[in-house]
Protein backbone atom coordinates (compact mmCIF):
# COMPACT_ATOMS: atom_id res chain seq x y z
CA UNK A 1 0.00 0.00 0.00
CA UNK A 2 1.50 3.21 -1.13
CA UNK A 3 2.11 5.29 1.82
CA UNK A 4 3.66 8.94 0.93
CA UNK A 5 1.70 11.28 -0.98
CA UNK A 6 3.68 10.85 -4.09
CA UNK A 7 3.48 7.27 -4.05
CA UNK A 8 -0.71 7.66 -3.47
CA UNK A 9 -0.43 9.99 -6.87
CA UNK A 10 1.38 7.69 -8.66
CA UNK A 11 -1.17 4.85 -7.79
CA UNK A 12 -3.99 7.48 -9.07
CA UNK A 13 -1.52 8.57 -12.41
CA UNK A 14 -1.25 4.90 -12.91
CA UNK A 15 -5.15 3.58 -12.72
CA UNK A 16 -6.03 6.48 -15.23
CA UNK A 17 -3.37 5.51 -17.56
CA UNK A 18 -4.18 1.73 -17.48
CA UNK A 19 -7.60 2.98 -18.21
CA UNK A 20 -7.08 4.93 -20.98
CA UNK A 21 -4.39 2.48 -22.99
CA UNK A 22 -7.08 -0.22 -22.35
CA UNK A 23 -9.85 1.78 -24.32
CA UNK A 24 -6.99 2.50 -27.08
CA UNK A 25 -6.21 -1.14 -27.38
CA UNK A 26 -10.00 -1.87 -27.52
CA UNK A 27 -10.29 0.52 -30.69
CA UNK A 28 -7.43 -0.71 -32.01
CA UNK A 29 -8.59 -4.25 -32.30
CA UNK A 30 -12.02 -3.06 -32.69
CA UNK A 31 -10.89 -1.39 -36.08
CA UNK A 32 -8.62 -4.33 -37.23
CA UNK A 33 -11.82 -7.01 -36.38
CA UNK A 34 -14.00 -4.57 -38.63
CA UNK A 35 -11.57 -5.00 -41.45
CA UNK A 36 -11.15 -8.74 -41.34
CA UNK A 37 -15.28 -9.00 -40.99
CA UNK A 38 -15.62 -6.80 -44.32
CA UNK A 39 -12.35 -8.96 -46.11
CA UNK A 40 -14.45 -12.41 -45.33
CA UNK A 41 -17.67 -11.10 -46.82
CA UNK A 42 -15.81 -9.86 -49.92
CA UNK A 43 -16.75 -6.56 -50.00
CA UNK A 44 -13.94 -4.32 -51.20
CA UNK A 45 -15.20 -0.87 -50.67
CA UNK A 46 -16.34 -1.50 -47.09
CA UNK A 47 -12.87 -3.39 -46.65
CA UNK A 48 -11.32 -0.34 -48.07
CA UNK A 49 -13.18 2.27 -45.75
CA UNK A 50 -12.50 0.04 -43.20
CA UNK A 51 -8.96 -0.25 -43.67
CA UNK A 52 -8.88 3.85 -43.54
CA UNK A 53 -9.60 3.85 -40.13
CA UNK A 54 -7.90 1.19 -38.91
CA UNK A 55 -4.58 2.39 -40.51
CA UNK A 56 -4.59 5.55 -38.54
CA UNK A 57 -5.42 3.62 -35.35
CA UNK A 58 -2.62 1.46 -35.18
CA UNK A 59 -0.33 4.07 -36.08
CA UNK A 60 -1.22 5.96 -33.11
CA UNK A 61 -1.15 3.19 -31.15
CA UNK A 62 2.39 3.23 -31.70
CA UNK A 63 2.91 6.69 -31.02
CA UNK A 64 1.11 6.39 -27.45
CA UNK A 65 3.13 3.23 -27.07
CA UNK A 66 0.37 0.91 -26.78
CA UNK A 67 2.14 -1.18 -29.91
CA UNK A 68 5.42 -1.24 -31.39
CA UNK A 69 5.97 0.17 -34.19
CA UNK A 70 7.12 -3.51 -36.38
CA UNK A 71 4.34 -4.67 -34.90
CA UNK A 72 1.71 -2.13 -36.19
CA UNK A 73 3.78 -2.30 -39.79
CA UNK A 74 3.20 -5.85 -40.01
CA UNK A 75 -0.42 -5.37 -39.45
CA UNK A 76 -1.08 -2.72 -41.88
CA UNK A 77 0.98 -4.65 -44.52
CA UNK A 78 -0.69 -8.04 -44.14
CA UNK A 79 -4.23 -6.24 -43.90
CA UNK A 80 -3.50 -3.61 -47.19
CA UNK A 81 -2.45 -6.92 -48.90
CA UNK A 82 -5.31 -8.75 -47.88
CA UNK A 83 -7.74 -6.25 -49.04
CA UNK A 84 -6.04 -5.37 -52.11
CA UNK A 85 -6.14 -9.10 -52.85
CA UNK A 86 -10.25 -9.01 -52.88
CA UNK A 87 -11.20 -8.05 -56.89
Amino acid sequence: MANTSSAKKRVRQNERRTERNRDRRSRIRSAVKNVEMAIDTGDRAAAEGAFKIAEPELMSGVTKGIIKKNTASRKVSRLSARVNALT
